[in-house]
Order: structure tokens, then sequence, then C-alpha cells
């Protein structure tokens, strides 16, 4: 029998090699948190403007000229203004006095800083931030300079913004009120609603193969790494997650007589989490080439990405971005596809951004979803992305937006003129073997 001293020791340093394992993994654990998205999310906050309808005895046509009126077709529309952001306009239906109001929204994002922007005290302004809702008769438009429309009234609506701050719902009107004369009316609702966001940035340009970081305030942390790629012509496009991860790490493929300024294809991104697994892809899987005799992209024959994520131990698509050329800006499309909502494919978003400042691309389909930004033709392009915090429950979520960010900004380089030349990153490198 051990020697009760002995025995005591042995308990001793049994019971601290314990203390130490359970220290380690609760560091481990942690930092396991932080990667998947425990840190808050940025407070962001909404303005929304609807339910506008206008209601008035004298501009109100007969019944029977009135049932041939589509709301679209409206001869009314408003200007609304806030602050220093962009005037957004929207169409304002005249309707009988028993009818209900439509629900269409528009809306303002703040950020914390626009919050206490729009609160700061001025020579000429008072301390409360004001909406205001300007009310046009006839088309909207601008002819030498001034607006085509004529002013019929406005209204100001004042925003009590400390409770939506501290994160609270709050409305600030909702209702009829008086706008150009006692009998013409303007229905509206205001109102703001908390919408928390992750932001995450890229550390360069996504050709580049460069970190992101979670921005949290002014901090940020690494949470992803991006690897950007070129698929062999014969490789197939969905692989293993392994089998995508090992040829990630080639910086180039065997290509044999590939002419970038036929056509741009094999296009891969991928992004890891900080332990290395790839965690979410985007993949060129139709080229970008150009139609005959345009040298440029068509819409009727776009290139197109799929993202991709993770799912028993191999690639399942979950999106597909559709790209081309118009004549002043890039188009695009982005479908949900089946497998990720077990129907048919779903549209969310199409439009366009301007190929010389670049834009905002946005998901904001019955609420804010996603946004990135994307740089114009010739600039430096470093896309930050927001992404709605209901729709982010695990790294993998926010890796395939910041996939599909990293996709749509490389579509501003596959949609380039091909009369003009890629930058170097994205041209392939011809080699004679493989490189790994």
């Amino acid at each position: 029998m051990p020697h009760p001293l002995i025995l005591s020791r042995f308990i001793s340093s049994f019971l601290l090699s314990l203390f130490l394992l359970s220290a380690f993994l609760q560091t481990v654990v942690g930092k396991v948190k932080i990667s998947d998205f425990a840190m808050d999310p940025c407070p962001f906050l909404r303005i929304l403007v609807g339910n506008l309808a206008l209601k008035s005895p004298s501009l109100l046509p007969s019944k029977s000229e009135f049932s041939l009126v589509h709301p679209s077709s409206s001869p009314f529309f408003c200007k609304i203004k806030l602050g220093s952001f962009p005037s957004q306009f929207a169409t304002v239906p005249l309707i009988p006095p028993e009818a209900h109001t439509p629900d269409d929204v528009v809306s303002f994002t703040l950020t914390r800083k626009d919050i206490e922007k729009l609160g700061e005290k001025g020579i000429f302004s008072s301390k409360e931030p004001r909406l205001q809702i300007l009310v046009y008769t006839g088309r909207r438009g601008s002819s030498c300079g001034f607006s085509a429309g004529k002013l019929l009234g406005r209204v100001t609506v004042g925003l009590d913004l400390k409770g939506a701050a501290a994160g609270r719902a709050c409305v600030f009107h909702n209702g009829w009120v008086s706008v150009g004369g006692e009998s013409t009316q303007l229905h509206l609702s205001v109102r703001a609603e908390p919408d928390p966001r992750f932001v995450f940035r890229f550390g360069g340009e996504p050709e580049c193969s460069p970190q992101v970081f979670q921005i949290q305030g002014n901090l940020p942390q690494p949470v992803f790494t991006c690897k950007f790629s070129f698929r062999n012509s014969g490789d197939r496009c969905l692989r293993s997650r392994s089998s995508l991860s090992e040829t990630s790490t080639s910086r180039s493929w065997f290509s044999s007589k590939d002419d970038d300024s036929k056509e741009r294809k094999g296009w891969s991104i991928t992004i890891h989490d900080l332990s290395g697994c790839p965690v979410a892809a985007a993949s060129m899987t139709t080229p970008f080439v150009p139609s005959p005799g345009s040298g440029r992209v068509k819409r009727s024959n776009p290139g197109a990405w799929l993202i991709l994520r993770p799912g028993e131990g191999t690639w399942k698509p979950w999106g597909k971005l559709e790209a081309w050329r118009e004549p002043d800006g890039l188009g695009h499309r982005f479908e949900l596809l089946p497998d990720a909502t077990g129907r048919g494919a779903v549209t969310l978003a199409s439009s366009s951004l301007s190929t010389k400042k670049g834009g905002k691309f946005t998901i904001d389909s019955r609420g804010f979803v996603m946004s990135s930004t994307v740089g114009g033709e010739g600039r430096c392009s470093t896309p930050e992305v927001e992404v709605g915090v209901k729709h982010v429950t695990c790294t993998e979520d926010a890796a395939a937006f910041v996939a599909l960010a990293a996709a749509m900004d490389l579509s501003m380089d596959a949609c380039k003129l091909f009369s003009q030349k890629l930058r170097k990153e994205l041209r392939r490198q011809r080699s004679e073997e493989f490189v790994v």
C-alpha cells in the first residue's frame, strides 16, 4: 500500500491537472463562442415610413373614373427627407375615404453615429430630429433643373430617438394629417425598429486572399480568411469539403492556353474559419463571356456563381448569383436555391450598381437580410458586409453571406469590358504543373 504522503501528493497533482485541463477547455470554448459570433452585434435602427395614402373630395375622381386608376399610376408622389441622408421617393395613391391604406414602406437605416449626429444641436436646428414629407402632384422628374411636380403640401414629424436607441420599437405617428388645405389629408405611419447587425470587413481585395474582420464599435477582430484560386476547367464544380479545401491551397492551376480576353472562368473563393476549416465558398460555374460583337457580358447570357455551404461531408448549393454588364452599370440577380428553402428558387435581389462609383448590394426581403459594398471599376475595393442578426445562428451562416459579398465584388471585374485588361491577381498563371 502506498505511503499516505505519497498518495496525498499524487491526489494533489491529479487534482491540479484536472484544474488546468478545465481552465484550458474553458478558454477553448470561450474562443469557439467568439468565433461563432457570441460577440454583441452593432446597433442599427430603421426608420420606417409606410401606409402612405391621400384623400381629398376636390381631388378624387368619380367612382367610374376611380375604378380605372391603378395605385401605381397615381398622379401623386412624395419626397421623404431625413437629415443629410439621401432623399427617398414613394408613390402616394389617391383613395376613397372608406378604403384601407396600403402598407408600402420606405426606410432609413441609422447607425449609432447617425443617431448621435441627428441629435446634435445646431445654431439653426432643433435638437430633436425631424422627418419631412413633401407631397407633389404630377409626374416625378425634373425639367431644366427644377422638379416637374407641383408641391401640394408638406408634413413634419418629430423623432424622439431616445427610446429607439435604447433598443425599443417606437411609433412616432400613425394616422391622417392635413396637407395643402383642410380638405386634403395624408395618411402615413412613421416608426422606428431596432435592427442589430453583424458587420464584417475584408482586410483587402477578395482576389488578394485577405482576412475578414468582425467589427464591433472600433474593435476589429479576425474571424475568417479568404482564399482566391482558379479551378481547373476539367474540375467538377461541387466537390467534397476536404477536396475543395486542398485545391484552394493551390496558387494556380495548370492551364493549356486559356485566354482571359475571350472568357473569364474558374474563379473560386473559399472562406475558412480561424482553425483553417472551410465554412463557405463561391464558385464561378457559368463563364463570363462577351456577346458577339459587343465586348461585354449581356443580360441574355450572364455569368453565374454558386454560393456553397458545407453539409454532410460535401458542399451544398445555397444560392446562385448572376451578373452582367449594362451600359452604365453592373446588373445582378440573386436566388436562394431549392435545397435551402424546400421549395422553388426564390429571387431575393435583382438590381444594378454603377460601374463607375460602385454601390451597395442589398437583400431586403420582408426586412433587412444583408448588404455589402461594391467598389467601382479601377477602385480599391474592400467590401464591408452587414448581416441581420436573425439570419446568423452559426459560423456557416455568416460565412455564406461573406462568400456572396466576395462573389458580388469580383463580378465587377468579371463583367469588365473585354477590351480592358484584368489585374494580375485575376489572370490565370500559366504553369507546366499543378502548384500545390
